[in-house]
Order: C-alpha cells, then structure tokens, then sequence
C-alpha cells in the first residue's frame, strides 16, 4: 500500500459497494420498471435485481451491458481504481457473458485531489481491464463534491450461455466462490485497525477478477449465478430466491471467512450498510435462536467485489467446486442448498 498523497477515504461519506442504496429504497424506485411493453429481444432488464442488463441481437449473440461505480474504501489510489475496476467487470461474468470493452465513469473534487492521484486511479482500472483482456475506450468525468470511480461494461455471450440470478432449481447446491468480511475490513481500514496482512488479503480478494462466471456458463448443471456486493450474502442470496421462487438454506459454519473477519466483526468493525441491509430484507430471513450479533452482521455485510453465488445440480456439486477451486479460487465452498417453499432464506448452524 503506498503512501497518499490525500486520503481518499476522508473525502467520501462511505466506501465501496457500501455506498449502494438500501436494497428496500431500489426496490420502490424500480416498482414496475418494464413490467408492461413488448420487450420481445430484452432478455434480461431491471425484474429480478439481476446483475446487469442481456440484449439478443441475433439466434446466437447477446449483448451484456452494466454499469457500476462507487466512493474509495481504500486510500492508496491505483488500488481503488484496480477494486472498482474488477468490481464492476464482475457483472459480465455474473451474467455468463465475457467483457469486451469498458468505459471510465469518472468523478472528483478537483480541488482537493491531485491530479496524479486521478490518474493512478485510472492506471489501476486500466490494469485490471488489461487483465481481462479489453481496452478502456473512453468515459467521461465530472467535477465532483466526492472521489466516484468505476465503469461501464460491455460483454456478449450466447443466448444459451445466459445465467439469470432466477434459475435456481428444488434441490440445486449453493457455491460461494470468495470468503465473506471486506465491508468489515473496509471498516477496519477507516479506523486505522487492519494490518498491513490483512489489507493484503482484503486486496487479493477485491482484485480477483469473476472469469469462472463466464466458464461455467457452459456448463449445463449450473442454473443461476449471481455476485455478492453491496447488499452482503443475505441480500443478493434472496434476489436468487426471490427470483426463482424458492428458499435458500445457508450453513453459517460453511461460509468462507477472511483470516480476521470474525475478530473484526465480534470487535465492532460494522459499516453502516450492514446494518441497512437487515433492516431492509430482514424479515425474509429466519435466524438460528443462537446466532449472536456478529454472525448476522457477517451476513449482510457490504462486499466490495465480492465473489459469485452459484446453484447447480446436486450431482455435479463436488465437480463444479473443484473446478471452481482450480481455476484460482481456493475459498469457493458448498454454502448451502435451495429447497421447495415461500421465497426467503434459513439460517442453519
């Protein structure tokens, strides 16, 4: 982590996917959205909180459009840039699609952020795109009352490919392929209480791009994917129930942790949007009678750049983690399973 020349985290009100509108607020802004019209060749637009937009150009090509930006959750500028980056390029692969190209969104308060700090954001997002293979085309920017940095994105797959957060099936195994606790590192950060180890980690996790997505979009045994950001675990698990009308049982004891997420958590480090979170979906959760705060905090924890919710076949679950497992991601674990029932999710010891 280099030294600052301004610290970013002091000029923005929250950080990271943190900064996302409480799951209940956009769920009354987007009541209704494409509810009625003949949307014939929109595959997929705003009905089910899916993670980015599918539009079938042809029989065999779609193209996958999204958008995601936020305020820093770390000081060092080239990092924010590569966690946005790798943050937003994350809904492609959500979808089964590959990116293709990007385009900055750029916002700063050029009165207080060196031009140099700017441009080491925008060399940090243009690595990550290098690292998946597409070129920064362009953007635009704005002179701004806080730091905003992120992109646009665009990918194609096959219709085939498409991997709505909607498809789950009774009996489906749930995957999570990244440990849980970034929003409570990111809190950890703004009070000076993560190590130089931790910080490491936390990176390591936020700059691993979700290729795997886009791998098992071939696979016929995997019937929905979806990220885990803003709205934690919780949240985007019950879009996938919601959207495929079932419930998710989650094992708490199965769910990948970060090296210090646990202390963090029973120490205090919250951010604000966890607890936004359960107030906004926290009556579609049934908890053990023994889960204790910082367990339920753990669950609806912010993560920035999360990793991917997956439901597949019960069959091919052990296959489908391993290969998860040897494609770079060495915390995928078995979470959980989907099940016949009202739209929620149970919490299991």
């Amino acid at each position: 982590m280099n030294a600052p020349l301004v610290r970013l985290t002091s000029l923005a009100h929250g950080g990271g996917c943190g900064c996302k509108l409480a799951p209940s607020v956009l769920q009354e802004l987007l009541a209704g959205e494409l509810a009625a019209g003949p949307y014939r060749q929109l595959l997929v637009g705003t009905e089910t909180g899916d993670d980015a937009a599918v539009w079938q150009v042809d029989p065999n090509t779609c193209i996958v459009a999204t958008t995601d930006f936020f305020m820093p959750m770390v000081d060092d500028p080239y990092d924010f840039g590569r966690i946005a980056a790798t943050n937003a390029i994350s809904d492609i692969y959500a979808m089964g699609a590959r990116p293709v190209m990007a385009l900055a969104i750029l916002g700063m308060p050029v009165d207080k952020v060196p031009v140099e700090v700017v441009r080491k954001i925008l060399e940090g997002g243009a690595t990550v795109c290098a690292s998946a293979g597409i070129p920064v085309a362009g953007g635009h920017s704005i002179d701004a009352p806080e730091p905003i940095y992120g992109l646009a994105v665009i990918g194609t797959c096959r219709p085939e490919q498409v991997r709505k957060n909607s498809g789950a099936r009774p009996g489906d195994a749930i995957i999570l392929t990244k440990a849980l606790g970034v929003g409570i590192y990111s809190a950890a950060i703004m009070k000076g209480a993560l190590d130089g180890a931790g910080y490491a980690e936390m990176l390591a996790s936020t700059t691993l791009l979700n290729k795997i997505g886009a791998e098992l979009a071939d696979e016929a045994a995997v019937h929905a994917i979806t990220d885990v950001t803003g709205f934690g675990p919780l949240g985007h698990g019950l879009e996938m129930a919601r959207g495929s009308g079932l419930t998710l049982t989650i094992r708490f004891s199965d769910l990948p942790l970060l090296a210090k997420a646990k202390q963090l958590a029973e120490s205090g480090h919250v951010t604000g949007a966890s607890k936004r979170n359960w107030a906004s979906y926290g009556n579609d959760v049934v908890l053990p009678g023994e889960m204790q705060e910082w367990q339920q905090h753990l669950l609806t924890d912010p993560q920035t750049s999360g990793g991917l919710l997956i439901a597949c076949a019960p069959e091919a679950t052990e296959r489908i983690r391993g290969r998860i497992v040897a494609a770079g991601y060495p915390m995928a674990s078995i979470i959980g399973r989907a099940e016949a029932g009202k739209p929620g999710i149970r919490i299991v010891a």
